[in-house]
């Protein structure tokens, strides 16, 4: 019986793998690593979302505490402490203040007096994604539907009391995210 090389050799296993096989390889990790990666992303949004949520409520109850002691909520300040509150904040969300749970963003307490409402005031927390001074390029806006169009006056807000906004700069209409909100502020 003769023996075909030629056809023998057809049927043999080549060492190692074809260029096809290692792209369709490579395609498939890639395909994966993008799965992962958006599945990670969403998880890591919903966790800076659910860490806000609990700061703010914790920053409500203090506040509410300071304006029983004091008659009043605490004055205005641009993204620092309220002067007073820390006595009603545990140790370290006071060393933390006013750093808020999206990379580069920090909460505001903002005290306001309402632009539309001559003496009317609006009282919220704030958090902002842009550093003061900086353009659009230096903001770091959350992954969210909610904050598609936010620019450099916009915010994720927890509304106390009052017409409450995204900026006192800007118009009730401005692009934010009122967290505790049964309706978003339309535009």
């Amino acid at each position: 019986m003769l023996h075909n090389k030629a056809s023998a050799s057809s049927y043999r296993r080549q060492d190692g793998f074809t260029a096809l096989e290692l792209l369709i390889v490579i395609a498939i990790a890639a395909i994966l690593i993008v799965a992962a990666l958006s599945v990670f992303n969403g998880a890591r949004e919903k966790a800076y979302y659910m860490r806000a949520q609990t700061e703010y409520t914790t920053m409500v109850e203090a506040l509410e505490y300071y304006r029983d002691d004091f008659g009043d909520y605490p004055d205005d300040v641009s993204r620092d402490i309220p002067p007073g509150l820390g006595a009603y904040l545990a140790g370290e969300e006071v060393s933390s203040w006013p750093e808020a749970p999206w990379p580069g963003s920090v909460y505001d307490w903002d005290n306001w007096d309402d632009p539309d409402n001559p003496g009317e005031k609006i009282y919220q927390i704030s958090i902002r994604f842009c550093p003061l001074g900086g353009g659009i390029e230096t903001c770091n806006f959350p992954d969210e539907d909610w904050a598609e169009n936010f620019d450099t006056s916009s915010s994720a807000y927890y509304c106390l009391d009052g017409n409450c906004r995204a900026h006192i700069g800007e118009p009730i209409t401005h692009p934010g995210y009122c967290v505790n909100c049964e309706t978003q502020p339309s535009g």
